[in-house]
């Protein structure tokens, strides 16, 4: 229990630390990258203290923390470091709360720690785990390679497309975008499932799926997929026509439309 308490507040000190920062920047963009850091880093420090068997907690380290290195180094890039405004979506909410923004953010940087720690909590039940390693668990880390690759293909198919002049201003549709509006989105919730099958046939397996179902429902309904294509819609003319011919999530061929 002592490693939780840790681990949370190492969490919530470092947003703590962010929102402060913004409220000088005005600028809340580093929020995304801090998430999936600090939950790469939740993974590697539950791997160092956990009781489990000693192999199967440096793979968990290894798999946490090179999904959240791969994952927040990329949002530090793209988002942070050669994007001097700030995100589409917390311009939004800094306009809409006005003054109170400040304040406002408290409670959304809180709510981000709290988002952290939950999906740390998986690694922290696999660094308990003391059953050894099987042949079984190779599958396990095959699928999290696999998805974990198409993430980072869909991330650099979109940022190619942005960084092309002749591109700006148009929706991406190139390699996995032409078959999925959020390739990025439904590989990395694939990516979860590779947690749930390293637990596979010891007393947490079931429980292991409720990372990949509340992401699931995050991505679809709060915070991933429609903020995303609320913005993309008042900013992008061809995207109306793109949602009509795309899948939403899962990847599938397009349907007919304009060119």
């Amino acid at each position: 229990m002592i490693h939780l308490l840790l681990g949370f507040a190492g969490i919530a000190g470092t947003m703590a630390v962010l929102w402060a920062i913004q409220c000088r920047t005005r600028n809340a963009t580093s929020v995304d990258a801090a998430w999936a850091l600090l939950i790469g880093i939740s993974a590697v420090f539950y791997a160092l203290v956990g009781p489990g068997d000693p192999d199967r907690r440096l793979l968990v380290g290894v798999l946490g923390g090179v999904w959240g290195l791969r994952l927040g180094g990329y949002l530090l890039i793209a988002r942070v470091l050669k994007e001097p405004h700030e995100d589409g979506r917390y311009a939004a909410m800094r306009a809409h709360w006005g003054e109170q923004a400040n304040r406002q953010f408290i409670w959304f940087y809180a709510a981000q720690a709290v988002a952290a720690f939950l999906f740390g909590l998986p690694f922290f039940a696999l660094a308990g785990d003391a059953r050894p390693l099987v042949v079984g668990d190779a599958f396990a880390v095959a699928w999290w390679a696999v998805t974990l690759a198409l993430v980072a293909v869909a991330d650099a198919q979109l940022t190619a497309w942005r960084n092309a002049p002749a591109n700006r201003g148009k929706t991406c549709t190139a390699g996995l975008w032409r078959y999925s509006r959020h390739p990025n989105y439904f590989f990395e919730w694939c990516h979860w499932f590779a947690y749930p099958l390293l637990a596979w046939g010891g007393p947490l397996q079931w429980p292991m799926l409720a990372a990949p179902a509340v992401l699931l429902v995050l991505l679809l309904f709060v915070s991933g997929i429609p903020y995303t294509e609320k913005r993309a819609l008042v900013t992008r003319p061809d995207y109306r026509d793109y949602q009509a011919r795309t899948s939403a999530f899962i990847p599938w061929f397009p349907r007919p439309g304009k060119s």
